[in-house]
């Protein structure tokens, strides 16, 4: 379960069996919410935040900064997912202490 990022608390992580469309989990404690990236003809055409089963969804405030994260860094995440994925890169944790 490689983490990507750090951000203001909020892991940013894939995990090892993880499956299309590309997407990151952005968890907070015992709190987690997915980021899906809706991808049409190479360009991001949609984010959709979801529940992730068996677990409490980020609070508000967590999930305000996840999806700003997501947003600012969504093309660094979609670098990370086919390094780590496709290529089988290893990816390297990035922390991020400044809010964006």
């Amino acid at each position: 379960m490689p983490k990507i990022y750090k951000y203001l608390g909020i892991f940013l992580l894939f995990h090892a069996r993880e499956h299309q469309p590309i997407h990151v989990h952005g968890k907070y404690g015992s709190f987690e919410t997915k980021a899906e990236f809706i991808i049409k003809n190479g360009l991001i055409v949609e984010i959709k935040y979801t529940k992730v089963s068996g677990k409490l969804p980020l609070k508000p405030p967590q999930l305000k900064d996840f999806e700003i994260f997501v947003e600012h860094y969504k093309d660094q995440i979609i670098q990370k997912w086919i390094d780590y994925f496709v290529f089988n890169k290893p990816v390297e944790l990035e922390e991020i202490n400044v809010r964006l």
